[in-house]
């Protein structure tokens, strides 16, 4: 039994499974929303989620620090009562017309979430042609570090690669934030990681990047300042490059404090094989 059906069968059966329920357990993190074993994502039937917007959101509403909504239910949940300790979001089947309607159209949950949220997690639907989709996502992404001042968690996730990217070929590159910390996307090619660590992000110490095509750089950016916050990185891309010289290397040479190291990439055109050791010796001998 998942916490929400355990709040929506038990809440109110008598006293002591109230007390129970009330357990910040089932009350902290609340994923409003059903997982079906085909992946998809729905929402809740209309009589739970009549009854969590009337009945037991309101009486839990102190408790509740995370949740887990999908785009049919969403308004009416976050509308439902006042959330005075929510501080994460996860917003699931997300397409580019709702974040459009949320984050550019004047809209009350913005107004009363912007100063709350501190950890955003969306995950964006593909539903128009891969270039539109990319400068759409662009967009969203500049305006979600614009609205959320205090963000520190950002996870800006694609349901495939190829359609949800940020790319910053063609955006004014004056945002910033320096409250985020830890960040997770995925972006076009390899300029637009090096504009996402060229200091708009001064405070940022997790980075988490899938990267769609990673060739030689076609734009004159910084690569070769110091990250001394960053503690965490991890590179994935799925396709071939024979750049890992060129752009990797001299990247993770800008990480003189950094702990933790993903990296996943294929590399071609290189006459010996990478393991730890070549590893230790190129990069990590030199942080």
């Amino acid at each position: 039994m998942c916490h929400v059906d355990v709040l929506y069968s038990l809440i109110d059966v008598n006293q002591r499974l109230n007390t129970i329920v009330h357990d910040p357990i089932f009350t902290t993190h609340l994923t409003l929303l059903e997982h079906f074993s085909d992946g998809s994502i729905h929402s809740l039937t209309d009589t739970m989620l009549d009854q969590f917007c009337l009945q037991i959101l309101p009486k839990i509403k102190h408790k509740i620090k995370c949740l887990d909504l999908e785009p049919l239910s969403m308004e009416r949940i976050l509308l439902a009562t006042n959330y005075p300790s929510l501080y994460g979001l996860t917003l699931y089947n997300i397409n580019l017309r709702t974040c459009v309607h949320y984050f550019f159209d004047k809209n009350p949950l913005t107004d009363l979430f912007q100063n709350q949220i501190v950890s955003l997690t969306i995950n964006m639907t593909v539903n128009t042609k891969p270039d539109f989709e990319d400068l759409i996502n662009t967009f969203i992404f500049q305006r979600i570090i614009q609205i959320f001042i205090n963000l520190q968690y950002l996870n800006f996730f694609p349901s495939s690669i190829w359609y949800s990217k940020v790319s910053f070929d063609s955006l004014a590159r004056d945002f910033a934030s320096s409250n985020l910390l830890e960040l997770h996307v995925t972006v076009n090619n390899f300029d637009d990681c090096l504009y996402l660590l060229d200091g708009r992000f001064i405070e940022l110490r997790k980075f988490h990047v899938n990267i769609a095509d990673i060739c030689s750089a076609q734009l004159t950016i910084n690569n070769t300042e110091n990250l001394p916050n960053l503690k965490c990185f991890s590179l994935y891309s799925n396709v071939e490059t024979s750049a890992y010289d060129e752009l990797i290397v001299p990247l993770l040479h800008r990480m003189i404090n950094l702990e933790e190291l993903g990296l996943y990439v294929k590399i071609c055109d290189k006459n010996i094989f990478i393991d730890g050791h070549d590893l230790k010796k190129n990069i990590i001998n030199k942080l």
